[in-house]
């Protein structure tokens, strides 16, 4: 069974106080977009069987441990007593470009598993399962234009139609570690809410919504300002970095 799971962009994002427990609170709009890895599960056969995880694409750095599709499946596996699977994942979404891909893998393992083993899972256990790997990693089960606050896992769904016009996704050769976006952040509230700002014309965001990691990132990435400049020269209606960039 194959899926295609895809990214998101943020359409501003706040940073609005640091939290007791070391993460921060925030306030940002994830909007869904068709750029897609390719997943594959298939149920392994055999009394000798065991789970297989391979990669092709864009090469994954991070411990196996640590990866996020074998994560879903060995909670799901864990609490329904799964058997072995064949897994294959095609990366394409670039990783540490804010686009929410591993995320993305995360939350579509548990929709294929769900599906592939007749789970029954409700929409809101598999919102459960997802929120337990990441912060972003549920807004990928319902997969629609929300506004995201808290740790950015909190969704309120907005009505936010892009489809009349071109988005256009730049990704340089510029991997940006999230936890040292958050190192050079201060937390602000801002005077108005995010929440309230989407609702004004598109042709209004330029001078109302903004990105509070963009300030610290341009200064250590100054090809990311550039992009973002050239997008207005070239007629953009709006700009911006996506999450904590690149």
């Amino acid at each position: 069974m194959i899926a295609f799971p895809n990214a998101k962009i943020n359409i501003g994002l706040n940073v609005i106080r640091k939290r007791e427990d070391g993460f921060h609170d925030i306030e940002t709009v994830f909007y869904p977009v068709p750029w897609c890895d390719v997943l594959e599960i298939i149920p392994e056969e055999g009394a000798k069987s065991i789970f297989q995880f391979k990669s092709s694409g864009i090469k994954i750095y991070s411990k196996e441990k640590q990866n996020l599709c074998l994560r879903s499946y060995e909670m799901l596996a864990q609490q329904y007593n799964l058997p072995p699977v064949k897994m294959h994942l095609h990366k394409i979404i670039p990783i540490g470009a804010g686009l929410g891909g591993g995320s993305s893998d995360a939350a579509f393992t548990i929709l294929l598993l769900n599906t592939l083993f007749k789970l029954n899972l409700t929409q809101e256990q598999m919102l459960d399962f997802a929120s337990q790997l990441g912060s972003d990693c549920a807004f990928f089960i319902r997969n629609k234009p929300v506004f995201a606050s808290a740790r950015g896992d909190h969704f309120e769904n907005i009505k936010l139609d892009l489809s009349d016009y071109f988005v256009t996704v730049v990704k340089p050769k510029v991997h940006v570690s999230t936890t040292e976006a958050y190192r050079n952040i201060s937390p602000l509230k801002p005077a108005g809410s995010l929440k309230e700002l989407i609702r004004l014309p598109i042709t209004k965001w330029k001078d109302t919504i903004q990105n509070d990691f963009e300030k610290p990132i341009f200064e250590n990435f100054k090809v990311i300002q550039n992009i973002k400049s050239k997008l207005y020269k070239y007629g953009a209606l709006y700009a911006s970095m996506s999450g904590s960039g690149s």
